[in-house]
C-alpha cells in the first residue's frame, strides 16, 4: 500500500513542463485577461496537433513531449488567435471562406475547423507577432513561415490564385476553430487582450522607470496602484483620477482622527492614513467613494441638514452604486445596506435622522461621530494652491468620463449615479421658478370667455355683424385662490418675507387671482380674511410675541366655509414652529438655512 502511495505522489516530468509553460503565458499580463482553464485534447487527436483553441477553451495533447518553453510558445500562438478575433464568425474573412450557413446547435457550439487558407494567413499572422513578444521557444518541428502583418490581405490574394504558398502552408501544430457567434460576442477576446496589452505597456515603463527595485516599490503603494486603475481602466471616474492627489501622510491623518480617507473637494486632495491595511481593490473602493463625494458636492448639498448625518446618507448611497459597479471591495465595516439601493441622499437623511441610536454606531471612512467630507484643506508640505472653478471642474471631469465610459462598453452604470451626473449639467431652477411652477400646477388662472352682453371692440367696424367680447367672470363666480398662512414671529427676517411675499402677489397677479385668503400666526392665529395679492405685504405686522404655532391657522383655512376645500396653502416660516398637519395641496416657503422639525409631504422651496 506504501508502495503505491509513493509512485501516485510521483509527478510526471512531461505534465510539469506542460504547466511550467502555461503557468508562463497565464502570468504574461497580455494573456492574463485572456487565459482560462487549461483541458486536455482527446488522446485520439492526431499528434501533429499540440493544442487547440476552441472558442474559450484551450486544450493540449497529452501525449505530446515537450520542454516548457516549446509549451508556452504554443499556448502563446493560441491564445493570439482569440486576441486577434481569428475565432469569431462574424469577421468578413470567415464568412467568405467557411461559407457560414445554418447548423446544428451542436456543430456551432463545438466549433467548426477553418479553411485552410484562413488558418494559414492567421497563422503566420499570430507567428510574426509572437516574434516580438519573447516568449517561450519555437517547436523544432515547426518551420518558421515568413512575416505577415495583414491576414485579410492575405486571404484574398490566395482566393483570387486559388492555392496557399508552400512557405505558409503548416501542420495542425496550433490549431483552433470557429465558434458561435454568440460565444464570440460573449466572451469579447479582442477587447480583453487590447487591455491586457495596455497593462503589459504599463508594467514595462514602470520598470524602466525603477518602480520594481526596492525604492521604486516604496513609493509605489497600493493606493497609487488604485488612483492609476481608474485613469487607464475606469473612464467613469479616469478623468477625476487624473486631477486628484493622494497624500498619504501618518501624522496628518493621526492629527486629524482620519481612520481610513477623507476628501477635500476645493483642493482636490484625498487624505488617507497609509497604515490602514487595505489591499489595492480596497483601496480602489475607498478613493472612488471619496472621488465621488467630491465631485458630486455631498459638502454643499448638505444645506440645513446636519453634516455628519448627511455624510452618513451619501455613504449609503455611494457605497451601494459601488457595490452595485463592482468597483474594488468594500474593506469591513463601511456603510452599506442592500435595502436602500435607489433612494436618494436626502431620503435616506429622513429615514437615518429621527434614529440617533442607532447613528451612535455608524463610521465614515473618516472614524465614527467624524464625516470624512472635509469642509477646507488639510494644511501640509506642498499643497497646491487651486484657482478654477470647482463647480465646473468636477462637472466636465464627472460629464467628460460618463460620456468615454458608455461610449466604450465597459459595463453598465446604476441609474441613480447616472442621473446624479447628469443633474450636475444641467442647472437647478432657482427658488422662486419652483414656486412659479407650483402656482401654475395647483392655482389655475382665470380663463376668459365670450359674452354678447359686451360688444366687441371691432363691432364699429361691422354693425350689422354682432361680435361677442372677452370678459373674464364675474365677481360671484368661484375665482381661483389659494391660502397663506404666514409667520409673523419675532425671528423672521424682514428681507426673506418681503422677497417671499413678493414672488407671491407677482405670480397671483400673471394668473389673474385677484385675492388670497391670509392667516398670520405667531403664539396666536389673527385671520386677515381675504386680501388683495398686492396688499398681503402691507398687512404684515411682525409682533415677536414668543414661539410660532401653526397648525391653530392651518385649521382654521381648512375649516373655513369661505375657503374651497381643495384651495393650496402656502405656508412662510423659518422652521421655528411646531409639527404641523395638512390634509390638502401645500407647499412651504422657508430660508436657504432653515430646517423644519418634522418631515414635510409638500414641496419646499428656500429663499436665497
Amino acid at each position: 500500500m506504501s508502495s503505491a502511495r509513493g509512485r501516485r505522489g510521483i509527478r510526471d516530468p512531461w505534465q510539469q513542463a506542460v504547466d511550467d509553460g502555461w503557468q508562463r503565458v497565464h502570468g504574461h499580463p497580455a494573456f492574463r485577461p485572456l487565459t482560462t482553464h487549461l483541458y486536455r485534447l482527446d488522446e485520439r487527436t492526431p499528434r501533429e496537433v499540440w493544442a487547440r483553441m476552441i472558442g474559450t477553451r484551450l486544450a493540449f495533447h497529452p501525449r505530446r513531449r515537450a520542454t516548457a518553453e516549446e509549451w508556452a510558445w504554443v499556448f502563446a500562438h493560441c491564445l493570439l488567435h482569440a486576441g486577434f478575433g481569428h475565432l469569431d464568425p462574424r469577421t468578413t474573412d470567415a464568412v467568405n471562406i467557411i461559407g457560414l450557413a445554418p447548423e446544428d446547435p451542436e456543430s456551432a457550439r463545438e466549433g467548426r475547423a477553418p479553411h485552410p487558407a484562413y488558418r494559414a494567413a492567421c497563422c503566420a499572422a499570430v507567428d510574426t507577432y509572437l516574434s516580438t513578444m519573447k516568449i517561450g521557444t519555437r517547436p523544432t518541428d515547426a518551420s518558421p513561415t515568413p512575416e505577415l502583418t495583414d491576414e485579410h490581405v492575405a486571404v484574398a490574394r490566395w482566393r483570387e490564385d486559388g492555392a496557399v504558398p508552400t512557405a505558409f502552408a503548416r501542420t495542425g501544430l496550433a490549431d483552433f476553430l470557429i465558434g458561435s457567434a454568440e460565444a464570440a460576442k460573449r466572451s469579447d477576446a479582442p477587447a480583453r487582450f487590447a487591455a491586457g496589452i495596455a497593462d503589459a505597456a504599463r508594467v514595462a515603463l514602470a520598470t524602466a522607470g525603477g518602480e520594481h527595485t526596492p525604492e521604486g516599490l516604496r513609493r509605489h503603494q497600493p493606493w497609487d496602484a488604485a488612483l492609476g486603475w481608474f485613469v487607464s481602466s475606469f473612464p467613469l471616474l479616469g478623468a477625476l483620477a487624473a486631477g486628484m492627489t493622494v497624500v498619504a501622510d501618518a501624522e496628518l491623518a493621526r492629527g486629524w482622527d482620519i481612520v481610513i480617507a477623507a476628501v477635500n473637494a476645493e483642493a482636490a486632495e484625498i487624505y488617507i492614513n497609509p497604515h490602514a491595511g487595505l489591499s489595492e481593490p480596497q483601496w480602489r473602493f475607498v478613493l472612488a467613494h471619496e472621488m465621488l463625494h467630491a465631485a458630486l458636492r455631498h459638502g454643499e448639498r448638505a444645506d440645513w441638514r446636519d453634516p455628519y448625518l448627511f455624510n452618513i446618507a451619501c455613504d449609503y448611497v455611494v457605497n451601494g452604486w459601488l457595490v452595485e459597479m463592482a468597483v474594488g471591495q468594500l474593506p469591513e465595516g463601511l456603510l452599506y445596506d442592500p435595502q436602500l439601493r435607489g433612494l436618494s441622499a436626502e431620503q435616506i437623511y429622513d429615514r437615518i435622522a429621527v434614529d440617533l441610536r442607532r447613528l451612535r454606531k455608524l463610521a465614515t471612512l473618516r472614524g465614527r461621530g467624524r464625516g470624512d467630507v472635509l469642509g477646507e484643506p488639510l494644511a501640509h508640505p506642498g499643497s497646491p494652491g487651486r484657482y478654477v472653478d470647482l463647480d465646473e471642474y468636477y462637472r466636465n471631469a464627472l460629464v467628460t468620463g460618463l460620456a468615454y465610459h458608455t461610449g466604450s462598453g465597459r459595463g453598465d452604470i446604476p441609474a441613480a449615479l447616472e442621473q446624479a451626473i447628469r443633474a450636475l449639467d444641467q442647472p437647478p431652477l432657482p427658488w422662486d421658478a419652483r414656486l412659479a411652477r407650483w402656482f401654475d400646477q395647483h392655482v389655475p388662472a382665470v380663463e376668459p370667455r365670450r359674452s354678447y352682453a359686451r360688444a366687441s371692440r371691432r363691432q364699429a367696424s361691422t354693425p350689422d355683424i354682432p361680435r361677442p367680447a372677452w370678459v373674464r367672470p364675474e365677481e360671484n363666480h368661484r375665482l381661483p385662490t389659494f391660502g397663506v398662512v404666514l409667520d409673523t414671529s419675532g425671528s423672521m427676517d424682514v428681507t426673506l418675507l418681503g422677497k417671499g411675499l413678493g414672488a407671491i402677489a407677482s405670480y397671483a397677479l400673471a394668473r389673474n387671482v385677484p385675492r388670497a385668503r391670509v392667516v398670520y400666526c405667531d403664539a396666536a392665529a389673527y385671520d386677515a380674511g381675504y386680501l388683495p395679492v398686492e396688499q398681503i405685504a402691507a398687512g404684515v405686522r411682525v409682533r415677536g410675541r414668543g414661539g410660532t404655532v401653526l397648525q391653530p391657522g392651518i385649521r382654521l383655512l381648512e375649516r373655513a366655509e369661505d375657503f374651497p376645500p381643495d384651495g393650496p396653502i402656502l405656508v412662510i416660516t423659518d422652521g421655528q414652529c411646531d409639527v404641523v398637519r395638512i390634509r390638502g395641496e401645500h407647499a412651504f416657503l422657508v430660508p436657504a438655512n432653515a430646517r423644519l422639525p418634522f418631515t414635510p409631504r409638500g414641496p419646499v422651496f428656500r429663499m436665497r
